[in-house]
């Protein structure tokens, strides 16, 4: 069965995930530089993956949403992930993204991440979507903030590391 496309936009058609994804999401999130900036800065395991699918099949169940593949719309290879989440069972969805170095700096991330607001909100009523970047992550800020996030806090982690959040809509509106 085709996996389910949530939405398209100019360049880009986001579908969910399936287990035949599994290669694309293992390059991916196993390339060093790329993850430097994903969880905790580790490339992921070949035996992660299937898991880290399942898990997120059981989100689109739970809460409708997960994690989704990114794929160009006229080729439909996949170059990238993006998600709504919710990280230890937190209460508000958080938004999740990486993309093949190969595409880095073309507005991938910006048009996905925008998008992604966009289906939250009109498919399932979201008025609120957090992130949480490394403060070192300068990239990723800047496509949270053209996207309409803003910063929210710096929170402490027990490693001493700090975690960024960033939060949509911008507090007042």
């Amino acid at each position: 069965m085709k996996p389910l496309v949530l939405f398209e936009t100019q360049r880009l058609r986001v579908r969910q995930i399936d287990l035949a994804d599994e290669p694309m999401m293992y390059a991916v999130y196993s390339d060093p530089v790329a993850a430097r900036f994903v969880d905790d800065g580790q490339p992921i395991g070949r035996d992660e993956v299937g898991p880290w699918i399942n898990k997120t099949q059981e989100n689109y169940v739970r809460y409708g949403y997960g994690m989704s593949a990114i794929a160009e719309r006229n080729s439909g290879d996949v170059i990238g992930f993006i998600g709504l989440v919710h990280p230890g069972g937190q209460s508000e969805p958080e938004i999740k993204y990486s993309v093949q170095r190969l595409y880095w700096g073309q507005g991938i991330a910006s048009e996905a991440v925008a998008a992604m607001v966009a289906y939250g909100q009109r498919e399932h009523g979201l008025s609120e979507i957090i992130a949480t970047v490394d403060p070192e992550h300068l990239a990723s800020q800047r496509v949270l903030t053209k996207c309409g996030f803003s910063f929210r806090e710096d929170r402490p982690n027990e490693d001493g590391s700090i975690t960024r959040v960033l939060a949509w809509p911008v507090s007042g509106e």
